[in-house]
């Protein structure tokens, strides 16, 4: 009797590892329906914030630029519009007009418009499509249990390819790693994301180059739209004797 009981009792727990394999399997499924079922179209007001900051060169002769400036963007089935202040409009026209005087006065503002292109800002207010893009692009490679602020989720992982680097540069890179990690809710909404790139080389035999981009991502959601709520991204590139670095911070706040 005892004897049966531990075979139903194998077989149980069989079964149970075998649901929980499916289960955790089941993961890249879930965060494409949730990508699926967010694509956003019911209309929104945000304000999305720019925070750049870059250096060329090294030691004193470095040269910095940073920068801040906000813009209010409505979405919506008719598309993204996006909307510039009187106050920051009045703001580039002093800095254009002291660049004038001046080609080498700084354009904070200016400098942080830079990094607002329509791609970019309709990626914060409708995140569903660029994740979905990036993930097919790479190579579903794991998932496991893990956390996020404290609280259970799903922990996605995706290898990224050679194809990253543009085909032209390919045969010089002599190291390349790359990849995404997704956390995802119970029920495969996006909950943050990282996502990393370095790739080293050589070109002409003696010019050795660097690039490294790391980024990570928090998630929102707003009735049937999937947000992305900041996104800070920091570059390093070095070869031929230069080398650049900068980090930019982007943030979304709802507007009533």
């Amino acid at each position: 009797m005892r004897r049966r009981i531990g075979v139903q009792g194998l077989a149980a727990a069989g079964l149970f590892s075998l649901f929980c394999g499916t289960a955790r399997a089941d993961g890249l499924a879930d965060l494409n329906a949730a990508l699926a079922r967010l694509q956003g179209q019911l209309p929104i007001k945000a304000q999305v914030e720019s925070k750049t900051w870059r250096r060329e060169g090294e030691g004193k002769a470095a040269e910095e630029d940073s920068g801040q400036a906000t813009v209010a963007v409505e979405g919506g089935p008719a598309g993204l519009q996006v909307l510039y202040g009187k106050d920051l409009l009045a703001k580039v026209e002093a800095e254009q007009r002291a660049r004038v005087k001046d080609p080498k006065v700084k354009t904070p503002i200016g400098f942080a418009l830079g990094e607002m292109k329509a791609a970019e800002l309709r990626s914060m207010v409708s995140a569903a499509d660029s994740l979905s893009r990036e993930i097919e692009e790479a190579v579903f490679s794991g998932e496991k249990m893990d956390s996020y602020k404290g609280k259970p989720a799903r922990l996605l992982s995706f290898t990224l390819s050679l194809d990253k680097v543009p085909e032209k540069d390919r045969k010089y890179v002599k190291k390349f790693d790359g990849g995404i990690e997704v956390w995802i809710a119970a029920d495969g909404t996006p909950l943050a994301s990282h996502f990393h790139f370095d790739v080293s080389g050589r070109a002409f035999v003696v010019v050795s180059f660097t690039q490294k981009t790391d980024e990570t991502r928090l998630y929102g959601v707003s009735g049937d739209r999937l947000l992305l709520l900041r996104k800070e991204s920091r570059n390093a590139t070095s070869g031929a004797g230069e080398k650049v670095e900068s980090k930019i911070i982007k943030t979304l706040q709802l507007q009533s």
